[in-house]
């Protein structure tokens, strides 16, 4: 059974009665399948899709990434790569399943895998704790991903949580430094890394993983701070205001790759990801083999270096520093405020003491 959103009544319409019309022992007895008016329901269907999927607005867009049948990062694992071996543990707690780690083969390269898994079902997403980690799922990877640093070997990701795990029990075992080490070891890698937001991509829960060479997103993702529910909330103390918070919050593909801080967007089938499988499966391998070439000639010190100066360019061009470039002698530039006061300390000095003493001269003629 197809699930739809709110805003795909007149697709679910549509859909319904292309399957009768397929059906030649439908309810009104027909007899034969009535091709030519197939192939125009068809086209309406495609027209349709088509007017609503190509003026999504941010909060329409949150909803296509959560949806239910979207693919996810277990899919992506299984298609795309060969002789996978999962590997489990973090070495001091115990095992999180809301994240697959292990090691596979691409393209006949060997390489680390990482998928935040939400799960398909009720069961699975119960199991993977709707794809929200805890510490030791970080400290998990932390582990893996030094391990393929040490031999040299490439890290893949797929992001798709809401956040990270915000239990009582996640704080007690170190939530907050968990992701920090986290992406502490990201930055330090010398190996390529690949992030790639398959759906959601939420808070420090995403870019403790996706701290990577290359950031890329599908078209109808989602990578975020926050919520667009928990902006409104904080914002305006009213969750219903979430397209709002949605609109303010830049958080489409689309918005983020203008602001540099994604690298690539990889295009999703007409009506979303779910929709045809095995066209997003192409896109998501020619996009992994595309960027990992990228690196091949590159040496550990370049790699780290492209990454290094990756992130430190984001935002950039707002002032903070006068040349983008020169990134290696990084130096902050003052604001107008900071540049106001430290200009006019010592006529405020000059003030004060004017003012004391003529304080004093006062007390002294009394």
């Amino acid at each position: 059974m197809k699930n739809y959103l709110n805003f795909e009544t007149d697709i679910k319409t549509l859909e319904g009665e292309l399957e009768k019309l397929k059906d030649p022992y439908n309810q009104e007895g027909l007899s034969e399948v009535d091709t030519n008016k197939i192939s125009k329901t068809q086209e309406e269907l495609d027209k349709k899709l088509k007017e609503i999927y190509s003026s999504l607005d941010p909060w329409q867009t949150t909803m296509v990434a959560r949806h239910e049948d979207r693919p996810k990062s277990k899919f992506f694992i299984d298609n795309l790569f060969e002789n996978f071996i999962s590997l489990a543990g973090d070495r001091y707690y115990g095992e999180d399943k809301s994240v697959i780690t292990g090691f596979a083969k691409f393209s006949g390269q060997s390489v680390l895998v990482v998928g935040q898994e939400k799960g398909e079902n009720l069961d699975s997403r119960i199991e993977r704790n709707f794809g929200m980690m805890r510490p030791e799922g970080y400290r998990k990877t932390i582990r893996l991903m030094e391990l393929a640093d040490k031999f040299n070997i490439p890290i893949i990701s797929f992001i798709d949580t809401p956040g990270a795990y915000p239990g009582v029990g996640a704080e007690e075992r170190g939530q907050a430094e968990s992701i920090a080490k986290s992406i502490e070891c990201c930055m330090k890698l010398k190996v390529p890394t690949l992030a790639i937001v398959i759906g959601e991509g939420g808070s420090g829960g995403a870019i403790a993983l996706a701290s990577s060479s290359k950031v890329i997103m599908f078209e109808n993702a989602i990578y975020s701070v926050i919520s667009p529910e928990g902006c409104a909330t904080i914002l305006w103390r009213d969750p219903k205001k979430m397209l709002d918070a949605a609109k303010a919050m830049k958080l489409s593909a689309k918005d983020l790759l203008e602001l540099k801080v994604i690298d690539e967007i990889i295009p999703e089938p007409l009506g979303g990801a779910h929709r045809d499988r095995n066209l997003i499966l192409s896109s998501v391998r020619e996009s992994i083999s595309k960027n990992l070439s990228l690196f091949q000639e590159m040496t550990a010190e370049e790699i780290l270096d492209q990454r290094k100066n990756k992130f430190l360019k984001i935002g950039r061009g707002k002032g903070f520093i006068t040349n983008p470039e020169s990134l290696s002698t990084l130096e902050s530039k003052r604001n107008i405020v900071e540049q106001f006061f430290i200009k006019d300390k010592k006529n405020i000095y000059y003030i004060a003491g004017f003012i004391l003493l003529v304080a004093a001269l006062i007390i002294s003629f009394l």
